[in-house]
C-alpha cells in the first residue's frame, strides 16, 4: 500500500514538475483571417486571447517616425503573385512612401504611436517591442529615446519589454528606459555569466542556440536573468521547451502552444 502511495505522488510530482511558460505571440497572432504580421489586429488578435505579449518590431523611417515592421524591407515578403511590388528599405524611405504599399491585409504599415493606442485598450497584454539594428550607434540611440519618451507619454511603462539583437541597444535601452524595465538580448552569442554582466534582465535565445545549449537555461534562471525562445511553432519542439521551463516561449502557433501549456503544466 506504502509503495503505491509513493508512486502515486511521484506520478503526480511528474505531471506537475514544468513550470508554466508565458506565450507571446511573434509579431502578433496573425494566423487567423484578416490578420498579418506586425499589423494591428495582430495585436488586437493577442489581447483578444489574452496572451501574456504581442511581440513587434520597429524601425526609424528616414522622416524620423517608427513603423512597426520587420526587417530592412516593406512589404516584408512578396505576398500578391503575379503582381510587380516594389520593397522599399524603410530606413531609407519616408513615412509617405511606405504607407502607398498596405499590408496584406489591406492595413497601412502601423506606426509604434498606433500600436500604443491600441494597447491603451486592454491592459492584459503586454507589448514586446524588439528595436531592429539600425545603420549607425546615432541612428539607434534616436530610435531608443523616441520610443522610450513615447511609451512614457502613453503612460504604459508597465506594459512594455524590450527586445534587442545589438548589445549598444540594449546599453541604450538600459540607460534610458525607466530602471526595472525587462530588457532581452536576442543574439545568442553570449553565455549567461556575460549577459549578468551586461545588467539587462534576461536572454531571447532562438530555439536552435538553446537545444545545442540547454544548460543555459537554468544557467540563467539561477542568476536571475529570464529566459524567452524564439520562434517555437511545433508540437515537438515546444514540447521540449515547456519541458526545460523555459520563461517565456515566442510563437507564431499561440493556439497550440498555450494549449500545450495547460496539459502539461497541470
Amino acid at each position: 500500500m506504502k509503495k503505491i502511495f509513493t508512486l502515486a505522488v511521484a506520478a503526480l510530482i511528474s505531471v506537475a514538475a514544468f513550470a508554466q511558460p508565458q506565450v507571446i505571440a511573434h509579431r502578433g497572432y496573425h494566423a487567423i483571417k484578416g490578420s498579418c504580421r506586425n499589423s494591428i489586429e495582430a495585436l488586437k488578435q493577442a489581447q483578444k486571447m489574452g496572451l501574456y505579449g504581442s511581440e513587434c518590431d520597429i524601425n526609424l523611417t528616414k522622416d524620423g517616425v517608427i513603423v512597426v515592421a520587420h526587417g530592412g524591407l516593406h512589404p516584408d515578403k512578396i505576398y500578391r503573385k503575379g503582381e510587380d511590388i516594389p520593397r522599399l528599405n524603410i530606413q531609407k524611405s519616408t513615412y509617405e512612401e511606405l504607407t502607398a504599399i498596405p499590408l496584406e491585409n489591406g492595413e497601412t504599415i502601423p506606426t509604434l504611436e498606433q500600436y500604443l493606442e491600441q494597447m491603451k485598450k486592454s491592459k492584459k497584454t503586454k507589448l514586446i517591442i524588439e528595436v531592429k539594428n539600425h545603420y549607425t550607434p546615432e541612428k539607434e540611440t534616436e530610435i531608443v529615446q523616441k520610443t522610450v519618451e513615447m511609451v512614457a507619454k502613453y503612460g504604459l511603462n508597465d506594459m512594455v519589454e524590450y527586445i534587442a539583437f545589438r548589445p549598444w541597444v540594449c546599453f541604450e535601452l538600459k540607460r534610458l528606459a525607466p530602471e526595472g524595465t525587462p530588457i532581452a538580448y536576442l543574439n545568442g552569442d553570449y553565455d549567461p555569466t556575460y549577459v549578468k554582466g551586461m545588467g539587462i534582465s534576461g536572454i531571447d535565445y532562438k530555439y536552435d542556440v538553446l537545444k545545442k545549449k540547454p544548460k543555459w537555461i537554468k544557467s540563467c534562471q539561477k542568476r536571475g536573468l529570464t529566459v524567452n525562445v524564439w520562434t517555437v511553432d511545433d508540437e515537438d519542439k515546444l514540447r521540449w521547451v515547456i519541458e526545460q521551463g523555459v520563461d517565456y516561449i515566442t510563437t507564431d502557433n499561440p493556439v497550440l502552444a498555450t494549449k500545450l501549456i495547460k496539459e502539461m503544466c497541470k
